[in-house]
């Protein structure tokens, strides 16, 4: 009795993650497979039985259904009877309405200079809480030139006062990254992280 009760469970299992290409009708080439199921939707659980493949074809034309193996790899290969036809609609519906529920998170950027004004950073902070709060993802970066190349941690010293300003909005999801004539950090929405740790770079972790 426990040897069925774990195949009924193994079987129910496999049917669960029908893979998205699979064999049905005459393209079930076995001589016997485990035929689950009446075709009705409601039977999960109903018990399996062990028939030739061509019975189990011949009964699922004689109920206007296809022969669908759910289960090649167990054995025999574990099939079920179903409106293919429907069962590819229902699928196809089920995938776009999972896609249109994903939340597509978008990446903004947000450029900030290694001599900026206090008035200035304070309205850079305002944009960038701005960005967070619509569900964005915020790339602050610190463009370098010249000289000021030689001084990251002017940069650092900078993108450390945007975060710990929006630390209440938002955590880093990026360290401090050295990048061509730039340093950047990426925020998320969420709670707040220290900055300037797992750089890599101890001239950026000061």
């Amino acid at each position: 009795m426990l040897v069925a009760q774990t195949h009924r469970a193994v079987v129910i299992k496999e049917c669960a993650g029908i893979a998205k290409d699979y064999r049905l009708n005459h393209l079930i080439r076995v001589p016997e497979v485990r035929l689950i199921g009446s075709g009705d939707g409601t039977d999960e659980e109903a018990e399996s039985v062990v028939m030739e493949t061509r019975d189990a074809l011949a009964l699922a034309r004689e109920r206007g259904l296809d022969l669908v193996e759910v289960g090649p790899n167990q054995s025999p290969p574990v099939v079920k009877m179903l409106d293919y036809g429907r069962f590819k609609f229902v699928q196809s519906k089920k995938a776009k309405e999972a896609r249109k529920s994903q939340v597509k998170t978008e990446l903004r950027a947000v450029r900030l200079s290694p001599k900026i004004g206090q008035h200035d950073i304070e309205a850079k902070i305002r944009k960038v809480k701005e960005l967070l709060g619509g569900g964005a993802k915020v790339r602050v970066f610190v463009r370098m030139r010249g000289r000021e190349n030689q001084h990251p941690e002017v940069a650092v010293k900078v993108l450390k006062k945007v975060a710990e300003a929006v630390a209440n909005e938002a955590k880093l999801e990026k360290p401090p990254t050295v990048e061509v004539r730039a340093i950047s950090i990426v925020l998320a929405p969420g709670a707040s992280q220290p900055v300037g740790a797992s750089s890599g770079n101890s001239k950026l972790d000061a």
